[in-house]
């Protein structure tokens, strides 16, 4: 069985807009289960019942950004190994470096394709097949 066919990813944004393109883009690559939370703290919450393998966040987002819940997820035990990308349209790269130093797997920059992002998360979980 195929990679894509098991995967569970969480996307969590806080706009309607963008967690749609990112639904488009995840069932265009053949990703079937896939939770969608609009801040941080709700996927933590999500998170501690029930468990994924990839979360795609987005930075900017009211509650928790991306940055806190990565920092969340990274200082707990049992969320610690869960694949993390940041999906981000800003240019700063002190944003970059403060995800990668926090343990991110993986960045996707906006505007994105299905394209571009299957191949941020096949660098992070290997081929979808």
């Amino acid at each position: 069985m195929a990679l894509k066919d098991v995967i569970k990813v969480m996307v969590v944004d806080d706009m309607t807009v963008s967690r749609g393109l990112l639904e488009s883009s995840l069932d265009q690559i053949g990703v079937r289960h896939v939770e969608y939370e609009k801040d941080g703290q709700a996927a933590l919450k999500k998170l501690a019942t029930k468990p994924a393998h990839l979360i795609i966040s987005d930075y900017n987002m009211p509650v928790m950004d991306g940055l806190g819940l990565l920092k969340a997820l990274r200082e707990n035990e049992k969320t610690q190994k869960i694949g993390f990308i940041l999906v981000t349209g800003t240019e700063d790269a002190k944003v970059i470096d403060k995800g990668k130093a926090l343990g991110m797997n993986n960045y996707l920059k906006k505007p994105f394709t299905p394209e571009s992002l299957r191949a941020c998360i096949e660098a992070v979980l290997g081929p979808l097949g």
